[in-house]
């Protein structure tokens, strides 16, 4: 009986270890370097198409790691940039993509009243293999695609960073 109630301890002991080794988890996130890089190129893709725009990257979380406005943009983009950032992060999906499925898809219609949520082309998340480390959005262009192309352009110019 004695050996049967140290073996159930034992074996307590190491289920309680193995739960503590998983509740650390290690997370790679977006350096502010790498976020103003990306808000940069952003804005300059854009202004190389004649777009005057704002782009907010944000971390895995959402929060704003840099923001950048476009002399001449509206004063609008800023809000809207951060709001399709913080979207695509949560959702680790491009805005457009969510926008389209909520369209086509009634139970996802809605989506638009998620506080915080944008449902605009523009929003693209960043990501280091599958991991979603952040997103940015882009807003100001004549239409959410266009501004989901200067996000793409931006992610593209950092593609070797992002190993």
């Amino acid at each position: 009986m004695k050996n049967t109630t140290c073996l159930a301890a034992l074996a307590l002991v190491c289920i309680a270890g193995t739960a503590n080794a998983q509740a650390v988890r290690t997370e790679r996130n977006m350096s502010l370097d790498l976020a103003n890089q990306i808000a940069a190129s952003a804005v300059a893709s854009c202004a190389a198409n004649g777009y005057a725009v704002s782009a907010t990257v944000v971390d895995r979380a959402g929060g704003v790691r840099a923001v950048q406005r476009a002399d001449n943009a509206g004063p609008h983009t800023l809000g809207a940039s951060q709001q399709k950032a913080f979207t695509s992060a949560s959702a680790k999906n491009t805005t457009l993509a969510i926008m389209e499925t909520s369209q086509k898809n009634p139970g996802a219609a809605n989506l638009v009243d998620i506080p915080g949520y944008l449902l605009l082309g523009g929003g693209v998340p960043v990501k280091v293999g599958n991991e979603v480390i952040g997103a940015v959005g882009v807003g100001g262009a004549p239409a959410g695609n266009l501004d989901e192309q200067c996000a793409l352009a931006a992610i593209d110019h950092v593609k070797d960073l992002l190993k």
